[in-house]
């Protein structure tokens, strides 16, 4: 998701979007209307309106219902919720693991996240699409697969990496996977592809001059990365750290898996906790809701901060710039090994436990005797299911039209904020950038609270999950709309309008062409994630509306862990197909960054 140059559009840090001026004021000789263009039609004032109101419904709606239901009782208005939300038993110690996992989550990541972008955009290192693959191939696989995957790897009693250690004398580096330290190993792993895309930008561009002088100087690789590269990439450095922190307070998978069983409970497992025992505490769900949105809301305009004096730590200016790699001399293939060992246990081990248990009866440590059993009973029995092909549908339903829907609304959004020249069009950018600080669980929560006693038949059905699916992929609809129309000239837009084009016919066929690239890859990536997506799904579906990742977590509920591997095996195939497929489409309408 690069970064759009429009006209007047500032440039984009990662997380939420920021606001700017529309442009320079027009100088006081020009003539009246001169900046504006030509006129607009009343029909694009009316669609502004009616655009506004979809955006103010699908992102304030919940939020008001969410601080509605958190901060009133049948009295009216009433601090009450919050006193018994924060006296519930242990309510201290969820809060100190919440930002422990978090915390540690983001130091997992980033390390190894920073370390993989620099390695791959500034070095000299071999097996280059080795690196490329560990940072990315995780992103694809859905973090309760991860998750669970990680499960039969670290446990204490099964895992097989502690199996091991054990028989090697090794115990002392024995990890529980469900121990908050593995928590924040596992989730941090499944989240480093989020800050190399992140660094891998800001290593790119940076000038390498400063590091050729200083190794030319006599400084070591070492002391160049840490006194020179490092300061140099800090704001997107501490960006990627503040975001990391975020994603890792508003993470679902790893707590529900682990935590929920080993008591390790943070806010996302409080909240599904509450909303899952009897009675029902909608309640203490709202305010935990609210409180971590808060948080939420509150790092990302620090990272939006931090972001904008970003400019202090420029390096490339309008002379002559070429990136190039930096010699790692007698450090290039130890760095490799290292990283060839990272793509093993990040990637490699996760998948091939999946395909082990996938084959299996019932779960084997692995060895040669298990060898004997292997079958393919589970991958029939996963077609057999009536609840599998029906998930498989629905999800298939979801990811396709909240994906069109995602791309086509923001492609409108995009035109009002980029090319309309009206009063307050930023707004809408800001509205549609806000869900990035909604949490997915959050979000479901609010939308319980809407449709659960409304008089329209939502609730329980496949609309409420397009609903929330369609808020929460807006963010990344915006920055892929934004970033392809930015690139447009508006003279083309004025001059199919000078030849007697109306408005929608110049949108269809001069604007959304050109948009293309940019919404190609923004439908494939919000596919991707709708299809992994768990935390809102979790509290919205329905008997008959589970989608894969809803049935994944059942089966782990319900010990089928062979029929959950097989699903896992072919979900994961299908979606790196797809990632594959898009790539290469990508490459002939000039999109790579997919």
């Amino acid at each position: 998701m690069g970064d759009a140059l429009g006209r007047g559009h500032p440039r984009r840090g990662p997380g939420m979007t920021q606001l700017a001026d529309a442009g320079p004021a027009p100088s006081p000789d020009a003539a009246p209307g001169a900046e504006r263009g030509p006129r607009r039609p009343r029909a694009v004032y009316v669609l502004g309106v009616v655009v506004l109101a979809i955006l103010a419904y699908l992102v304030l709606s919940p939020l008001f219902y969410l601080a509605w239901r958190g901060l009133t009782t049948g009295e009216g208005f009433s601090l009450a919720n919050i006193s018994a939300a924060y006296s519930v038993e242990g309510t201290p110690e969820m809060l100190v693991n919440s930002f422990v996992f978090a915390f540690g989550s983001a130091a997992v990541s980033t390390v190894s996240g920073t370390a993989l972008a620099f390695f791959c955009v500034r070095s000299n290192a071999p097996l280059k699409p080795l690196l490329y693959a560990a940072s990315i191939v995780p992103l694809i696989i859905p973090g309760i697969l991860f998750t669970i995957a990680w499960v039969f790897l670290l446990s204490e009693d099964v895992g097989v990496i502690n199996i091991l250690l054990r028989s090697v004398g090794l115990d002392f580096l024995q990890i529980d996977a469900f121990s908050l330290l593995g928590m924040a190993l596992i989730d941090g792993m499944h989240l480093s592809p989020l800050v190399f895309l992140l660094m891998f930008a800001a290593f790119k561009a940076t000038d390498p001059a400063l590091e050729e002088s200083a190794l030319m100087s006599g400084a070591s690789v070492p002391s160049v990365i840490r006194k020179v590269t490092l300061p140099l990439v800090r704001p997107a450095l501490f960006g990627a750290i503040l975001v990391m922190v975020v994603r890792g307070l508003e993470s679902f998978e790893t707590p529900a898996v682990l935590g929920i069983p080993s008591g390790n409970w943070v806010f996302t497992s409080r909240i599904y906790q509450a909303l899952h025992t009897y009675p029902v505490r909608y309640d203490i769900a709202a305010i935990y809701s609210i409180s971590l949105l808060l948080l939420t809301v509150a790092g990302l305009l620090f990272v939006q901060r931090v972001n904008r004096r970003g400019e202090r730590f420029q390096t490339i200016s309008g002379k002559g710039f070429r990136p190039r790699p930096l010699d790692l001399g007698r450090w290039r293939w130890p760095v490799s090994v290292l990283f060839a060992l990272y793509f093993v246990v990040v990637v490699v081990l996760p998948v091939a436990i999946l395909v082990w248990m996938s084959l299996l009866p019932y779960y084997q440590t692995p060895s040669i005797d298990a060898l004997d059993t292997l079958t393919l009973r589970n991958y029939e029995r996963m077609f057999d299911m009536p609840g599998v092909v029906d998930a498989v549908r629905n999800s298939a339903i979801l990811a396709v039209t909240s994906a069109t829907a995602v791309m086509l609304f923001t492609s409108v959004v995009a035109w009002f904020v980029l090319k309309s020249r009206m009063r307050g069009a930023r707004f809408l950018e800001t509205l549609a950038s806000f869900p990035l600080a909604m949490p997915g669980l959050v979000l479901g929560v609010a939308l319980i609270f809407i449709y659960l006693r409304s008089p329209l038949p939502i609730y329980g059905t496949l609309l409420i999950l397009f609903i929330a699916y369609v808020t929460r992929y807006l963010p990344y609809g915006i920055r892929y709309a934004t970033s392809s129309l930015g690139q447009v000239s508006a003279e083309l837009e004025d001059s199919a309008q000078m030849s007697g084009a109306t408005w929608r016919d110049t949108f269809r066929r001069v604007v959304v062409p050109l948009m293309a690239p940019g919404i190609v890859a923004g439908w494939v990536y919000i596919v991707v994630v709708s299809v992994r997506e768990l935390s809102s799904s979790i509290l919205l579906y329905s008997q008959d509306t589970r989608v894969l990742s809803v049935t994944i977590w059942e089966l782990w509920e319900n010990g089928e862990t062979g029929v959950l591997a097989a699903v896992g095996v072919v979900m994961v195939v299908a979606l790196m197909i797809l990632v594959g497929v898009a790539y290469k489409l990508g490459a002939r309408v000039g999109v790579r960054d997919l």
